[in-house]
């Protein structure tokens, strides 16, 4: 309990620092957002800008959350599996 009061400071402080949600000023719509619409259909050569951020820029992440859930899936369904033949007296007997 004692190691949680500090990091729960340092978490407030932290969340009181970032921009208000939709914030023109913040840096994701400063610096990145203006640079992807320049440079994505040259870049990527993609139809339109969601499909060139998705696809082609943040490939990696995409890939990566796709997996994610994909073993999340197939953790449940394999969890479901070995309930449904531990159920007991099924054996017959």
């Amino acid at each position: 309990v004692l190691l949680l009061a500090p990091a729960l400071v340092v978490l407030l402080q932290a969340a009181a620092d970032l921009p208000e949600v939709g914030d023109s000023t913040a840096p994701a719509f400063a610096h990145v957002a203006p640079y992807y619409l320049a440079h994505a259909h040259e870049e990527t050569g993609a139809a339109n800008y969601v499909t060139a951020v998705l696809a082609d820029y943040r490939g990696y992440d995409t890939f990566g959350e796709l997996t994610v859930i994909f073993t999340a899936g197939l953790a449940c369904l394999l969890i479901l599996g070995v309930c449904d033949k531990a159920t007991p007296g099924r054996d017959g007997a």
